[in-house]
């Protein structure tokens, strides 16, 4: 079995590709400092998986403890690296600490990369590198507009520098994955969306507001140029998402790519606004949502949707799961964890 560190491992994002690798037969350690997660999810993921997942709760900007932990496992053949601030909101406010957090933590996961010679890594970027794109669906060849907020402008100043870091480092192969709006969980409902600071992501507010942890949910603007005001998004579901990291590690392992940097988009390739978002968890729930209009969000790009037609090509990559599927094994998360 081949060795992966995930980097945010006890993430959302991380800890359902961690359940995807496993079950492809990859061997998983985890880094995670919990400052945004908890290591209880390790349980969900052996639960589901049967294999008990190592997680190592440093800060990957502390270099010394991440030169530790390449130093115990010499034997790591990739890293998919999720570890990063990633709220826009916060980003606007407080921008110093998001550019050294993403940064310098991507730094020292680079070095780790180069001094013990580890041959793959996948990085984890966003749709919020595309800014207000001038035409959509964005593929990767989409110029990249002015950042919204700090968080935007962090991962493209990460895809730079992995950028530059391949130019002298042809040995090394890199894959970015672009990636839109990941929301759901997992079919189980062991492990889904359970951030321990304030949610802020719209399908788990949905959810937290239809089981009564909050009072109402607000809907940030209601006059931007779409079809019904709201702000449009990509939705993908994360299972679907967790597999598309899988499948681009095994994409470098097999030496398929042709360049040791490649860029895709994981996206359904459909946009979802706001409301209809809103409307799609009422219908497959039979329950009844409170929201209110407020001012629109600083950071908040008006719309973004996917062309994922590289993936699908080259990854033999494709979403199964829509926004019905989505709002499901969302609620259903949200229920079991509420008991």
């Amino acid at each position: 079995m081949s060795k992966v560190l995930v980097t945010g491992g006890c993430g959302y994002i991380g800890s359902h590709t961690i359940v995807d690798l496993i079950n492809n037969g990859f061997d998983v350690i985890s880094v995670d400092n919990l400052s945004n997660s908890s290591a209880d999810v390790l349980n969900g993921i052996e639960e589901i998986t049967g294999k008990r997942v190592k997680n190592y709760a440093i800060d990957l900007c502390w270099e010394e403890a991440v030169q530790q932990v390449f130093e115990e496992h010499r034997d790591i053949k990739g890293i998919i690296h999720f570890a990063a601030l990633k709220l826009v909101g916060e980003s606007v406010n407080q921008p110093v600490r998001y550019f050294r957090n993403n940064l310098n933590s991507l730094l020292n996961i680079l070095d780790g990369m180069e001094h013990y010679e580890v041959p793959h890594l996948i990085f984890s970027s966003s749709c919020s590198v595309y800014g207000n794109a001038q035409a959509l669906p964005v593929t990767e060849e989409t110029p990249l507009q002015e950042a919204e907020s700090p968080y935007a402008r962090s991962k493209q100043m990460g895809e730079q520098i992995i950028r530059d870091f391949s130019r002298v480092h042809p040995k090394h192969n890199c894959i970015v994955l672009r990636y839109f709006n990941p929301a759901g969980a997992h079919e189980s409902a062991l492990i889904g969306e359970s951030p321990t600071n304030p949610a802020s992501n719209l399908v788990p507010v949905i959810t937290e507001t239809a089981i009564g942890k909050r009072p109402e949910m607000m809907v940030f603007g209601d006059d931007y140029d779409t079809r019904d005001g709201s702000c449009v998004r990509d939705y993908i579901h994360v299972m679907d998402l967790a597999n598309a990291h899988t499948r681009a590690l095994q994409y470098l392992m097999a030496g398929k790519n042709t360049d040791n940097l490649e860029v895709f988009n994981l996206g359904i390739g459909e946009g979802v606004t706001v409301l209809e978002a809103i409307q799609a968890f009422m219908k497959v729930t039979g329950t009844p949502l409170y929201y209110r209009i407020a001012e629109r969000r600083p950071g908040d790009v008006v719309a973004i949707y996917a062309n994922n037609d590289k993936a699908s090509s080259l990854l033999g990559w494709a979403p199964r799961r829509d926004i019905n599927d989505i709002m499901r094994t969302a609620w259903a998360w949200e229920q079991k964890r509420s008991r």
